[in-house]
């Protein structure tokens, strides 16, 4: 081997290696949780009970009787219903909308920094007296004094998974549609839409796409229509070199996050959250898409 060959090698071996790591470790070969160590947080802790095994068994007949009813429904709407042909135009299918009932803010997770120790922020989604969903609170970037946390500051809300009969997870598909609607009423704050493609495998439980929700103050109704193409690929947190379109056919869940750093105040009303199929949109992806082979950095 020449002189030269070896000094590269070296080189490139010097190069690549790094001695401190602000991330993950790139070690890791299998993510265990699906919530990256982050615990579970209950607004209501569910009731333990102390019940005997006849009661288990009464308890999980009630349970079996329950989802073999919705999987009836299930059945009965895949034969009666004729599913959409024709996505017309500049028409909103709603996904999600408050309309005054209490129970559609269980389709809602609420998160903030505060509840897993790692700030101060406060936060809580209600109805409004007009049935709209209002998501407020109070932003603190003020840091806990605990020497682990670099930034504070997010305040989230996130829809829940949605199921089918007997507990299985399945995942919206948004295939046949260019773009999210969005009628709502804001402080002029920036908030971030959350697309979620969690997928099965370990690798893509934390892909998210993300894209910014401009609000105006006052109180006039803000129509937001923002195309999928649009959405920004990142994964843990970090915007990814090679940018994905939106896989539309497995959307987890959506959500809002407010994290511009700007401590104080903050309310959000929302309306609907809905879909539109834009014939004449015929764009993937709005990001260039480098070749990156051979590579190291």
């Amino acid at each position: 081997m020449s002189t030269r060959i070896l000094t590269r090698i070296l080189t490139n071996v010097a190069i690549g290696r790094r001695k401190f790591y602000t991330t993950t470790n790139l070690l890791t070969l299998l993510e265990r949780d699906r919530k990256s160590g982050y615990k579970i947080v209950y607004d209501r802790p569910p009731v333990e009970e102390d019940l005997t095994v006849l009661q288990r068994i009464v308890k999980g007949y009630g349970q079996f009787k329950e989802e073999f009813g919705i999987l009836m429904e299930e059945v009965r709407e895949r034969l009666t219903k004729d599913p959409i042909v024709y996505y017309r135009p500049n028409e909103v299918d709603v996904i999600w909308r408050f309309q005054g009932d209490p129970k559609s803010l269980d389709q809602w997770v609420l998160t903030c920094d505060s509840d897993y120790e790692e700030g101060f922020s406060t936060a809580k989604l209600e109805m409004s007296s007009i049935g709209t969903g209002i998501f407020s609170g109070i932003l603190s970037n003020r840091l806990p004094k605990d020497g682990r946390i670099k930034y504070s500051g997010y305040c989230n809300i996130t829809t829940t998974p949605k199921y089918k009969s007997f507990k299985r997870e399945i995942y919206h598909d948004w295939s046949e549609y260019t773009h999210l609607i969005l009628r709502i009423r804001g402080d002029g704050r920036t908030y971030g839409i959350n697309l979620n493609n969690r997928g099965f495998y370990d690798l893509t439980w934390n892909d998210l796409y993300h894209y910014v929700l401009y609000t105006r103050g006052g109180p006039y109704w803000q129509y937001v229509k923002i195309p999928f193409s649009k959405f920004v690929f990142s994964s843990k947190g970090r915007i990814q070199d090679k940018q994905n379109p939106v896989l539309l056919f497995e959307i987890a869940n959506l959500g809002i996050t407010l994290a511009d750093d700007i401590p104080g105040h903050f309310r959000l009303e929302i309306d609907y959250i809905g879909l539109e199929c834009d014939k004449y949109n015929e764009e993937e992806t709005a990001y260039e898409g480098y070749d990156q082979t051979g590579i190291r950095f």
